[in-house]
């Protein structure tokens, strides 16, 4: 008579599997799957940097040209010089005075001061390839600010910056 008694069962009443833990294949194959996953998240965080430094360039260019012409809006006797004064040429010396002492206001208010300190906090904030334009048209001002977009320059669409603020002063 053999004794079935000796053979393991499992709840169901089956003998037991003894088979124990992962093999090495599935071992391997959650391998692949984790490490696909995460790096598609560390593409998704190289993105998102993109995505958030060009959103902060634009916000200060915009931010920029609104002080540029709230500057304007309350010197408007001084229009036509901020017009003259903020060309894209203008910027290599404020590149120099970057260098040399940051920007910083001068003591005398007056719009030639007010246009090196703009032409100054631009580049600074949106680098070396930065550049603005101001138009006078009668009572209309048009404020266009370009950049160089370091984390676009390779892609097409994007490349620079640019933003165009118009308004009545």
């Amino acid at each position: 008579m053999t004794r079935l008694s000796n053979i393991a069962r499992n709840s169901a009443g089956h003998p037991a599997n003894r088979q124990r833990g992962f093999s090495m294949i599935e071992v391997l194959i959650a391998l692949v799957v984790l490490a696909i996953g995460l790096l598609g998240l560390a593409l998704l965080q190289t993105t998102n940097l993109r995505y958030t430094k060009s959103a902060n360039q634009r916000t200060q260019a915009v931010n920029l040209a609104a002080e540029l012409i709230d500057t304007v809006r309350a010197n408007r006797s001084q229009a036509a010089a901020y017009a003259a004064g903020i060309t894209p040429g203008a910027f290599d010396a404020a590149l120099n005075t970057l260098a040399e002492a940051g920007c910083q206001a001068s003591a005398p208010l007056t719009a030639a001061a007010n246009i090196a300190r703009w032409n100054c906090e631009v580049v600074e904030a949106l680098g070396e390839g930065a550049n603005a334009e101001v138009v006078l048209n009668g009572n209309e001002i048009t404020v266009l600010v370009t950049w160089g977009d370091e984390f676009w320059a390779a892609t097409p669409t994007f490349g620079s910056g640019r933003i165009t603020l118009v308004s009545q002063i």
